[in-house]
């Protein structure tokens, strides 16, 4: 049987041991419709076909000219010019324009044979047949030209993008109706412990609602994962080991949060051992907050135990979590966003292990940028992390940062 926090690994180690047993990867492709592919990630380069748009059209409401018919045309002194026709949107064009003619365009339509250039409506004046021309236009003025937004051959998305709004709409310029997407990664999310219940239920005397399930199910739609929440599980041998195995039966990766610590109901690094192989490979980090965490792999999949402290918990799935669901998912992982600033108050380290001190961001009278630590509270405070802008990594062998002292400030958001 395992010896719970029998020797505490550093950060590195533990980061050294997932990686020694994971190498997570992409869980596969699949092809949806288009209105469907928001939020996903795509999984090839998508080159161009064709030019966008694939005729040159005009910009404006006007006519269509050879500019240098316009040159020299003035307020006082217009050029005559004469219309031989139109051109319509949706439509391909069924006159030429000669020299000394003019085809009458609206916006969107494409250009007429032989026209290079459209005068604004508002800078003309028709009569019957003739128009005359009070500005003089450049050569492709007013002009649209084919393949000036994407051209053929051109690689416009890479794999690996988050297909936003903005992309979907390349993809339906390019004429196609389904896009290849990685493959979501399903994350079973559960809690344990006899004192938590499930939001939305009646809240018994003496327990409290189940907060990380629903937080860490956020944080893993943010990685580009799906949750599977799996409830409450109480601290029970039997029914924990029944769970996880449904857990593991269901999903690529598993996160639990509680039953981690030493207590006499902390059961979890003792039923994920004598689940499959190799078992439990962390057992402990020398790290503040999240000294508990525990990882193991049951036959090839990874299991995230995270303490029970909300702050814990997240802080830890930032850490180690995250990168993992982004690189199943698909994902480049995301850049880690660091700002300086300077340490408002002295901010003192665990002893012997790596301490993460909450900070929140703000300016000072010089417009000096300041880390403030956030107040922990007590056991459970979700609040401190909702309060928090990032956090100050302090080594273990550094005594402390002293007010004024500059730091680097690991942005939780962007």
């Amino acid at each position: 049987m395992i010896v719970v926090f029998r020797k505490l690994l550093t950060l590195d180690e533990a980061q050294q041991a997932i990686n020694k047993h994971s190498t997570p990867k992409p869980l596969g492709v699949e092809k949806i419709p288009l209105l469907k592919a928001h939020n996903r990630v795509l999984a090839e380069d998508i080159i161009a076909l064709m030019d966008i748009p694939p005729f040159s059209r005009s910009t404006v409401d006007g006519y269509a000219v050879k500019a240098e018919d316009t040159y020299g045309a003035e307020e006082n002194k217009p050029i005559k010019l004469t219309i031989c026709g139109s051109a319509n949107v949706g439509e391909p064009p069924k006159i030429v324009v000669k020299r000394g003619e003019a085809a009458e365009i609206v916006t969107g339509a494409p250009m007429p044979e032989g026209a290079d250039a459209v005068v604004m409506i508002e800078y003309t004046e028709r009569k019957d047949d003739a128009l005359y021309v009070y500005r003089a236009i450049a050569k492709d003025g007013n002009v649209m030209k084919a393949g000036s937004d994407i051209k053929k051959g051109e690689k416009i998305l890479k794999a690996g993008q988050l297909l936003g709004s903005s992309e979907i709409g390349v993809l339906a310029a390019l004429g196609l109706a389904k896009a290849a997407v990685y493959v979501v990664p399903r994350v079973a999310v559960l809690s344990t412990g006899a004192e938590v219940t499930e939001p939305g239920k009646k809240l018994p005397q003496g327990k409290i609602y189940d907060i990380n399930a629903y937080s860490l199910s956020g944080a893993v739609r943010e990685s580009g994962a799906e949750p599977i929440y799996l409830g409450v599980v109480p601290d029970e041998a039997s029914e924990l080991r029944k769970t996880l195995k449904h857990a593991l039966e269901s999903a690529d990766i598993v996160i639990t949060s509680g039953g981690v610590s030493v207590g006499p109901k902390d059961l979890l690094p003792q039923t994920l051992d004598a689940l499959g192989k190799p078992g439990v490979i962390v057992c402990g980090i020398a790290i503040k907050p999240g000294k508990p965490t525990t990882v193991a792999v049951i036959d090839g999949k990874m299991v995230f135990s995270l303490p029970g402290h909300p702050t814990s918990a997240l802080l830890i799935f930032h850490l180690l979590v995250r990168p993992i669901l982004q690189r199943m998912a698909g994902l480049k992982e995301k850049e880690v966003f660091e700002v300086k600033a300077f340490a408002a108050l002295r901010m003192f380290p665990a002893k012997g292990r790596r301490t993460f001190v909450m900070v929140k961001l703000k300016r000072d009278k010089t417009n000096r940028l300041l880390a403030e630590p956030v107040q922990e509270g007590l056991s459970g405070a979700i609040t401190t992390l909702a309060k928090a802008d990032g956090f100050v990594e302090i080594p273990e062998n550094q005594q402390f940062i002293d007010a004024g002292e500059e730091v680097t400030v690991h942005l939780l958001k962007k």
